[in-house]
């Protein structure tokens, strides 16, 4: 009824392809259920019709006013303090895989704001720890083309591994002033007094032996683990993972972008921060998980007299589809074999994504749609699918694919067998058009053939009518030219000539389909197209055999 109202408030009257296509943009699941959502929009429609001016008067305040609000709601909210020109905000991602879509929120989002005050959006590997999270020297360039990809190319890009000399420097001067120590403890004998609010022996070590320390570690002259660096806090602060975090350590592991160059690495908590500073970030947005890591990084900040930026924690966000798929886990299930790559259809990976054919500009309004509030939101992919119909419907291709395939054979059908078959490109392009050759012998999808009963007329859709003759055999009779005596929906099906066919496989999400798909189809390589009554679909590549990929239904 609400959709039923804002038509009418628009044009006098409610159309019910108009209803129905903004029911479908909410609740794309409803597709298979066409038939019967329609009949519910003509009956809401008729009630509307049949309703008093006065109740017509309260359903156009009640739901017209909604419309506007949620048009106007769509952006992003204002940034607290921010000026036009002075925005600076960043993305920065540890390379340890390629960008994901929890990747893809934090560069749409940032780069949005960066584009609203007209500021700058920066681009920083957080690429400190060769090892736990070591990166992969590819994942660096995919990250590149993907914000490009997403329209947010960065002004700057930075690599923290390659900027460790300037780390030293400011972690030199903490230790200089004894807000930070050189401590041997073992994590075990720390932990216990971390947790009793105790200080650990080491904490009132002198700046000139924290410096000789300091300058050890630096010569190679520790084991790992046999000393780190921490920033002093309050050993009795509320919050253990607070109190004297550790800001460097030693790792004996070659970097896949610097090599060996240092074996004394930042923890990300201190990278970070000296890096928001320097670089003038004036805005962060991060998970609210990540609390701790800005009351860790304030210390730093009030030691050197500098300015925190202004912070806005945003709640997780949850796919349905994928489940908790790490970058850890992925990797690991490749290795294994249960993904043929990191741009596997069923990955959350934005390479996945543009494999599959989703346009950039449909992930950007996606997440935006989110926006940037602390609550965790859980989603379904459906809403994605939605945004991204709407931009690839009106150009998207028709085409013919018949998976699982059934030869059939028409009896009877005449001198007027050779006739072309024009079947439109695109509903909404009319004057686009291509052609199929009416043949005796075709293909027809497995589920369309299992489920007709001997006597019943089928239309192959703008061809003909035949009608089941015997299942077994699976022979059908020629029943007609016209469309008249043939039930609407599922009794309109497609097919395929088999003198004019090429393999066709489609990788799909759950499984993939392989059958036939219309020659004419070919020419769209590298396009998505829309195989009729089966999906959108990307079409990879052609061969003799066309491979494409599942985009959404």
């Amino acid at each position: 009824m609400k959709y039923v109202v804002q038509n009418a408030a628009k044009y006098g009257k409610a159309s019910d392809k108009a209803v129905m296509g903004k029911i479908m943009a909410e609740m794309p699941e409803l597709r298979s259920k066409a038939r019967e959502v329609l009949e519910l929009v003509r009956r809401c429609i008729a009630e509307f019709e049949l309703l008093d001016e006065a109740t017509k008067a309260k359903l156009f305040e009640k739901y017209a006013k909604e419309e506007k609000r949620e048009v106007k709601e769509y952006g992003l909210p204002e940034l607290e303090g921010a000026e036009k020109g002075k925005v600076v905000m960043r993305f920065a991602p540890n390379p340890n895989g390629p960008a994901t879509m929890g990747s893809a929120r934090g560069i749409v989002v940032n780069s949005e704001y960066v584009k609203m005050y007209d500021g700058k959006f920066v681009l920083r590997f957080d690429d400190t720890d060769p090892r736990t999270k070591k990166p992969m020297l590819e994942a660096y360039d995919w990250y590149i083309e993907d914000c490009e990809w997403l329209d947010a190319k960065p002004h700057e890009i930075i690599y923290a591994s390659k900027r460790i000399p300037i780390y030293y420097k400011y972690v030199e001067k903490l230790l200089e002033m004894e807000k930070a120590y050189p401590c041997f403890c073992s994590r075990e004998e720390f932990r216990r007094y971390r947790s009793e609010g105790v200080e650990c022996p080491h904490r009132n070590t002198s700046s000139e032996d924290a410096l000789d320390v300091w300058q050890k570690m630096l010569d190679g002259a520790y084991k790992e683990g046999e000393v780190v660096i921490r920033i002093k806090t309050d050993m009795k602060h509320k919050d253990p993972a607070i109190r004297d975090w550790v800001a460097f350590r030693i790792i004996y592991e070659s970097h896949p972008l610097v090599g060996d160059a240092y074996h004394v690495y930042p923890t990300l908590d201190f990278e970070s921060a000296i890096e928001d500073h320097i670089n003038g970030i004036t805005h962060i947005i991060r998970g609210k998980d990540l609390i701790d890591s800005e009351r860790r990084q304030r210390y730093i900040y009030e030691y050197l007299g500098w300015e925190y930026p202004i912070t806005k924690h945003w709640g997780r966000v949850s796919i349905h589809e994928f489940g908790k798929l790490s970058t850890s886990t992925i990797k690991r299930a490749i290795e294994e074999g249960k993904f043929e790559g990191w741009d596997d259809p069923r990955l959350p990976t934005l390479r996945a994504l543009r494999r599959r054919g989703f346009q950039p500009e449909a992930i950007r309004k996606f997440f935006i749609s989110l926006g940037v509030g602390e609550n965790d939101v859980s989603v379904s992919m459906k809403n994605l699918y939605a945004e991204n119909r709407k931009i690839i419907d009106p150009i998207a291709n028709r085409y013919f694919f018949v998976w699982d395939p059934v030869e059939i054979r028409i009896v009877g059908i005449g001198s007027e067998l050779a006739k072309e078959v024009k079947l439109p490109l695109n509903p909404s392009k009319p004057e686009g058009f291509r052609v199929l050759k009416g043949d005796s012998e075709v293909y027809v999808s497995k589920d369309d053939f299992e489920r007709f009963e001997e006597g019943e007329i089928v239309r192959l859709k703008e061809f003909c009518n035949i009608r089941l003759e015997n299942k077994e055999k699976r022979t059908f009779s020629f029943a007609g030219w016209q469309l008249e005596g043939v039930k609407k929906g599922k009794n309109i099906i497609h097919w395929l000539p088999k003198s004019e066919t090429i393999p066709c496989t489609v990788y799909g999400i759950e499984r993939s389909y392989e059958g036939f798909a219309e020659r004419n189809a070919v020419k769209d390589v590298g396009k998505v197209v829309q195989f009729e009554r089966f999906a959108f679909c990307r079409l990879e590549s052609f061969d003799g055999e066309l491979k494409a990929g599942y985009t959404h239904p």
